[in-house]
């Protein structure tokens, strides 16, 4: 009979119906959406089904329908909980819970502030919060984003910290400020485009033990500063002198929710509410208006040698990369015709002319030299350079194609053409006895461009002037001459950077036009003319 009693008690308690107000809360683990569980709502309390929440945050769980019971177990604890009591024991000690556990329709429920307790997230090593009917879990951060800022003569970006951060400034050029933060962990990555003259983007990225913030400067962006208040960073970028940082309040904070606008995020990187209360937390008293608080200026901005960084109008640098070279000749033709002799002069023409024009002006090599394709990429970052053009000569299997193109890097190619060009000019790399990181070079394929636009927009001004200029005799075709393929030696270049094919030495007529002084003369006359049209366009140079 009590056998029986007890199997009648059991079945009931697992098929019993809900008799509490039942619904749905949501999950999410380091900004990734995991799902929902079946939640109750007791006297204003939230909770959540134990067994598919604990399961969801990585732990194992074993439910003792019979006695009401469900153990849960973290890496380094274990917690039993049981109806209808309110407490839990963890690892032998005894925890108090808001409210009690309820068994319903043969589920454990638990208080969702089971999951929020120290000895849960640091068994987890996670910080765990409930708002707007999410539990999230996130890393243990020191800094996060939390609005941005976009007035008439000024931009700022607001970051909150946890603690004493350091960080190092660096202007990698006119268009690139990083920030670094050593030892610090980001609550998440975060990318955004602005689209504005001082800010146009920046990415907060994780990368190692650091925190990296990159922020591509807009035209108008003379100025700024990394300035801190009150357990917050603000980066400001202005045209003229720097606005004072003045508190603002929540409501002026942009969520990010609403404010971040993905540029090729992973699933990692969706939003949830960032800030964190306790469930039916009374609101907090009106705070008085404060005084604009004294801003205290983070160390000032230097470069990698030391000295400090200009903030003011300077020249523009220019790298300029002769393709090929030494032991790798590049596309040949009938012996004699070696394209890398043919990029080499058309490149020196190109340097002469950019140095009457008042560029800073720097060659990859200037003569027949072997340099990696990493190198001259390293070299241009080295320079600071603002504008990298790699000068090249093609070639294709059939005589017939010819005509003047150039490229700027994109992971996907323009069509199947464009992606036989960049294999051909990364081939380069059979030459190169340096052991390559494949993985690196995995990485640096998947990140994303930022320099994309101005790069195509540099390809623009170029094609167009090379169109222009008379004398070169090479065709130039408005509707496909400017194209997208994946060339390693632009991968790593930060800055706007093209690759320009002057012609092909396949083709007869357009060999025997890039073996001439004078078209050569031309060729890097409409080049340069097109820098110099990007220039002035940018700003850089009046117009």
């Amino acid at each position: 009979m009590k056998k029986i009693f007890s199997f009648l008690f059991s079945l009931f308690f697992l098929t019993a119906p809900a008799l509490y107000a039942q619904g749905k809360t949501d999950i999410a683990v380091l900004g990734k959406n995991k799902g929902a569980v079946s939640s109750l709502s007791v006297n204003g309390k939230t909770l959540v089904d134990a067994q598919r929440t604990a399961k969801k945050l990585g732990g194992s769980v074993e439910l003792f329908s019979a006695s009401k019971q469900v153990k849960i177990a973290f890496p380094g604890m274990y917690a039993i909980l049981s109806a209808p009591l309110d407490e839990v024991i963890i690892n032998a000690q005894t925890i108090k819970l808001p409210t009690e556990v309820v068994a319903s329709g043969g589920k454990i429920y638990v208080p969702v502030q089971f999951f929020m307790l120290s000895q849960v997230q640091k068994a987890l090593d996670r910080q765990i919060t409930f708002e707007k009917n999410t539990l999230i879990v996130e890393k243990n951060y020191q800094l996060a984003y939390v609005g941005k800022d976009q007035k008439q003569n000024y931009d700022r970006i607001r970051f909150s910290r946890k603690g004493d951060i350091s960080f190092q400034t660096d202007e990698k050029n006119k268009h690139t400020l990083v920030v670094d933060f050593p030892n610090v962990i980001v609550k998440r990555n975060t990318n955004q485009r602005l689209k504005d003259d001082f800010i146009r983007s920046f990415s907060l990225v994780q990368r190692g033990k650091n925190a990296q913030l990159k922020v591509i400067l807009g035209k108008k962006a003379e100025k700024w500063e990394m300035l801190e208040e009150k357990g917050e960073l603000v980066l400001a970028v202005a045209q003229g002198a720097i606005p004072a940082v003045q508190t603002m309040k929540p409501s002026e904070i942009s969520s990010t929710e609403e404010d971040v606008e993905e540029l090729d995020l992973t699933p990692s990187d969706e939003l949830v509410p960032s800030v964190i209360g306790e469930e039916n937390q009374a609101p907090a008293p009106a705070t008085p208006p404060q005084p604009t608080p004294v801003i205290k200026p983070a160390p000032g901005p230097v470069i990698s040698d030391g000295s400090p960084v200009l903030k003011g109008p300077r020249k523009m640098r220019i790298v300029i990369d002769p393709g090929h070279g030494g032991k790798d000749p590049g596309a040949v033709r009938r012996g004699s015709n070696r394209e890398k002799a043919i990029n080499l002069a058309v490149a020196k023409h190109l340097y002469d002319y950019l140095k009457k024009q008042d560029f800073e002006v720097k060659m990859t090599r200037t003569d027949d030299t072997f340099v990696t394709l990493a190198g001259r990429s390293k070299m241009a970052n080295e320079y600071k350079a603002d504008l990298f053009v790699s000068v090249h000569t093609n070639a294709a299997k059939r005589s017939a194609a010819n005509g003047f193109e150039v490229y700027f890097r994109s992971d996907k190619a323009t069509d199947t053409e464009a992606a036989e060009v960049a294999a051909f000019e990364n081939e380069a790399l059979q030459y190169e006895e340096t052991h390559y990181n494949f993985v690196d070079m995995l990485l640096q394929s998947l990140a994303k461009n930022e320099y994309m636009n101005e790069s195509s927009k540099v390809a623009g001004h170029v094609r167009n002037y090379v169109y222009k200029e008379p004398g070169i005799g090479i065709a130039v075709r408005q509707n496909n001459s400017i194209r997208q393929a994946n060339f390693y030696v632009l991968k790593g270049v930060q800055a706007p950077a093209i690759l320009v094919e002057m012609g092909y030495i396949s083709s007869p007529k357009d060999r025997a036009r890039l073996n001439n002084k004078s078209a050569q003369k031309r060729m890097a006359l409409g080049i340069g003319k097109g820098i110099v049209s990007y220039a002035k366009a940018e700003g850089w140079i009046k117009k």
